[in-house]
């Protein structure tokens, strides 16, 4: 139980390894559920090729679609991708080297169903009964039968219960040489997916290494922005609420003293430190600005360690603060301070 506990910490903690093992994890319960789905071919001249191909096809778009969903860079990809250009710059190298490596982990779980499914055979099977080569496989002799009559009981071959043309073909030579050609489908399968994995991940660094390295390095930086930004969003609002909340009842306990001729109640001590969080963003409408502000001009990638506090990287209606960070300006509607953390 530790064991697992702490791979699934070292999970949380690297984002990369995290979806690695969500990809597995997929790939893993793709298998299982095909080991436990219940193959029942319709046996029927028009369905059979619809449900063969059906489950083949069907189950790996859905687990290719889950595969983003449960990306957790698919919102960061959009965000970054539909954000209005503002004071910094998109990269296209970067965005791509994201939708690929998205692309790359959803393809696992429906790479794995296909393989699956093709070396067990029935899907093939069941798809392809009616197409089988009698001339070469069985009698002869269905030449004097009517076309639809020969399909009617080749789409048959799959439920050997029902199977009525012994005569014709027998079913285990049908099955067999239908199986035959999925298996061979399935391990060229296997095969084109480990050769074009290898290449993606061999062969793409070494003809464009800077532009790999680049993008690989903005695409973790853009990751761990937007978890910081959330980290301090959520520290900024835990300050807000805390100050809001002893504020609200520091008023009731200066009512209740006039009411009831209590004795005063001395404030929190962590009263000031909660405030001096906020960083000047005391009210509503300046919150809303600021965050508006982040989406739509997002400061210029570029640090200024002689001088951290002489400008915002906003536009429009702000203000640099060239003042001490000691005490938190007053609250205005117009204005706000931009810190940037260097």
């Amino acid at each position: 139980m530790d064991k697992f506990r702490m791979v699934f910490q070292f999970l949380q903690s690297n984002q990369e390894s995290f979806m690695s093992g969500i990809c597995g994890i997929m790939a893993l319960a793709s298998a299982q559920l095909y080991s436990a789905f219940d193959f029942n071919c319709p046996c029927l001249p028009r369905y059979n090729l619809a449900y063969g191909l059906g489950v083949l096809l069907v189950p790996p778009l859905i687990l290719f679609l889950l595969g983003f969903v449960l990306n957790n860079n698919v919102s960061m990809l959009a965000e970054e991708w539909r954000r209005p250009q503002g004071q910094r710059q998109k990269d296209a190298a970067v965005l791509r080297y994201m939708f690929c490596s998205m692309v790359q982990r959803a393809m696992i779980a429906p790479a794995v169903w296909v393989s699956v499914t093709l070396l067990d055979g029935k899907c093939i099977t069941c798809a392809f009964c009616t197409s089988l080569p009698v001339e070469a496989l069985g009698n002869a002799s269905h030449r004097g039968l009517p076309q639809g009559e020969v399909k009617r009981v080749l789409a048959r071959i799959p439920c050997k219960e029902i199977y009525d043309g012994q005569e014709l073909i027998a079913n285990e030579v049908a099955v067999r040489y239908l199986r035959c050609i999925s298996q061979a489908l399935g391990w060229c399968f296997v095969l084109l997916m480990t050769t074009l994995a290898f290449l993606v991940r061999s062969l793409r660094p070494c003809f464009t290494q800077a532009v790999f390295l680049k993008s690989r390095y903005w695409s973790h930086y853009i990751d761990i922005e937007r978890k910081l930004f959330d980290e301090t969003c959520a520290e900024h609002a835990k300050s807000f609420a805390k100050v809001c909340i002893q504020q609200f009842f520091q008023g009731m306990s200066k009512d209740l003293t006039a009411t009831h001729c209590h004795p005063p109640r001395k404030a929190p001590t962590d009263a000031g430190e909660a405030s001096e969080k906020l960083l000047g963003i005391t009210d509503w409408d300046t919150m809303n600005i600021a965050l508006k502000s982040w989406h739509r001009c997002k400061p210029p990638l570029h640090l200024h360690p002689d001088a951290p506090h002489s400008s915002n990287g906003w536009a429009g209606e702000w203000q640099p603060h060239t003042q001490p960070h000691t005490q938190p300006p007053a609250p205005r509607r117009e204005a706000v301070v931009y810190y940037s953390g260097v």
